[in-house]
């Protein structure tokens, strides 16, 4: 397994990440950003839609919304793949306003050689340390090739705003609580059941809450160890039983070490 990441000094809120896997890597997990990915070797199966797998191979692109729940593995053999993630809001100021519905909401996988181009030219733009003005003309070039690219494959759906509504308190405590709180004293938080609570979580998320917990704390994880946060102080501070537990953990969700993806 070999990852290697970079974050542009211009814009804190674009990541390029390139990897070469050859084992299932990754549990099913969500970003909390706009994400974009480039299968350069090999082929992948991407988990979690509703719709069934997706396979990918050499030369695809596939966006996916924030939040949206997913976990991409080699399909056979090693698998070499780059990664951009960026803020959603970010994404939307730059794509084409007729776009943002379809690009920002829905899995899409593309099979275009434009698309597939300006993607890499992203990616290489961020490794390069380009500047602002440069990373954004490639970002827009790309979500606007993105735009007109008639997807091979189009996953929708958008998260049930009642029920998220209605689960808030839930998820607030499974996100900011240093211990694991009790599945019973959850569910009765909100009148449910825990078997209720389990469910409704997973259709609202797409994990239950034990996995939604996990997801958002790794999440955290990214965002304190990218500030130079040390490893032992960031594992301490989101509650888990020591250094190991977080490390698998991490590894888990973010197919590498806390100490490689800090950098």
């Amino acid at each position: 397994m070999v990852a290697e990441f970079r974050r542009s000094a211009a814009l804190p809120q674009v990541e390029a990440r390139r990897s070469r896997q050859e084992r299932d890597c990754y549990r099913p997990h969500a970003h909390d950003d706009f994400s974009l990915g480039v299968i350069e070797a090999g082929s992948s199966v991407v988990t979690g839609s509703p719709d069934g797998p997706l396979r990918l191979a050499a030369g695809d692109v596939i966006t996916i919304p924030a939040g949206r729940v997913h976990a991409c593995n080699p399909d056979t053999g090693p698998w070499r793949y780059q990664m951009i993630h960026v803020d959603q809001e970010w994404a939307a100021s730059l794509a084409p306003p007729t776009a943002t519905g379809d690009l920002l909401a829905a899995i899409r996988v593309v099979r275009r050689p434009e698309v597939t181009a300006l993607a890499r030219g992203l990616a290489e733009a961020i490794f390069a340390g380009a500047d602002r003005e440069a990373t954004e003309a490639r970002a827009a070039a790309l979500f606007a090739e993105l735009a007109t690219a008639t997807p091979a494959h189009l996953v929708a759906g958008e998260p049930d705003a009642e029920l998220l509504g209605r689960l808030a308190p839930v998820l607030r405590r499974l996100r900011s609580d240093r211990a694991n709180p009790a599945l019973g004293a959850l569910a009765d938080s909100i009148g449910m059941t825990p078997y209720q609570l389990i469910r409704a979580v997973r259709r609202a998320t797409g994990l239950t809450p034990l996995a939604w917990r996990q997801n958002a704390r790794i999440l955290q994880a990214r965002r304190m160890l990218r500030a130079g946060r040390p490893i032992a102080e960031t594992a301490h501070e989101l509650g888990f039983v020591d250094q190991s537990h977080f490390h698998r953990v991490f590894r888990a969700h973010v197919a590498t070490s806390p100490g490689a993806y800090r950098g």
